[in-house]
């Protein structure tokens, strides 16, 4: 008898691109596991009750996680708290989030606690001269400015997440903040 594969939506809120884009590598790798992913921005997320499981990502700024993605959460708390979660974040202008397991900002944390979220991790974020904004272009002038995301990273936890998924399907097991 053939188990269903479980529905997965991976969801964000992204300022400029570069958090859609690790939800894109995440969604791929899940595809290579194979799971069929929504990915979705978080703003137009109202419903996460065709969803087995969910994955919520958001950019920060100044210390604060992304508004769509709080929203997102806030608004379907009490179906995600029935259903496995992870969340991530990215920003860090540098391999700080590589070098070190970065706790979760006070809001996503806040959050992940109200649903139950399996884990979190932060990745590396990404300004470039194609970024649009004062601040970004402060950054480029000042030499800060880069592609600090990691795909074989981002990848390899997209694959512990199919991998916990697949042993243990059901509602949140105990948070676990260093997934990377």
């Amino acid at each position: 008898m053939n188990t269903p594969t479980p529905a997965i939506l991976v969801t964000y809120g992204s300022r400029h691109g570069a958090t859609a884009g690790i939800a894109e590598e995440i969604a791929d790798a899940l595809r290579e596991d194979g799971f069929a992913p929504a990915v979705v921005p978080a703003r137009e997320v109202t419903d996460v009750t065709p969803y087995d499981a969910v994955v919520i990502g958001g950019s920060l700024h100044a210390g604060h996680w992304n508004h769509d993605a709080l929203r997102c959460a806030r608004r379907n708390a009490a179906a995600l708290a029935e259903r496995p979660v992870w969340f991530f974040s990215s920003g860090p202008l540098d391999t700080t989030a590589e070098q070190e397991d970065l706790a979760p900002v006070p809001g996503a944390a806040h959050a992940m606690a109200q649903v139950h979220a399996r884990g979190h991790v932060t990745f590396g974020g990404c300004v470039t001269a194609d970024t649009p904004g004062v601040v970004a272009r402060v950054l480029v002038r000042s030499g800060r400015a880069g592609d600090f995301r990691n795909p074989p990273r981002i990848r390899r936890w997209a694959h512990r997440v199919a991998g916990e998924l697949r042993a243990h399907p059901g509602p949140a097991a105990a948070p676990d903040h260093a997934d990377a």
